[in-house]
């Protein structure tokens, strides 16, 4: 209730467009992972998607 009550002590100053971009992010990650064969997996690209965690490095570079 308290968290509620802070929107309406900011006068609508604040949006709430960050949380509803990340609830966008966090869908079609889920959505792309629904051919992972385990729940851990789902879990990395949801942290990747989320947090920009680095990929892994590669081999040799392409041009």
């Amino acid at each position: 209730r308290p968290l509620l009550l802070n929107w309406f002590r900011a006068r609508g100053q604040l949006s709430s467009g960050v949380v509803e971009g990340f609830n966008t992010k966090a869908k079609l990650t889920s959505r792309k992972s629904f051919g992972f064969r385990t729940y851990r997996g789902a879990e990395i690209a949801l942290y990747h998607a989320l947090a920009a965690l680095p990929g892994p490095e590669f081999t040799h570079r392409f041009c």
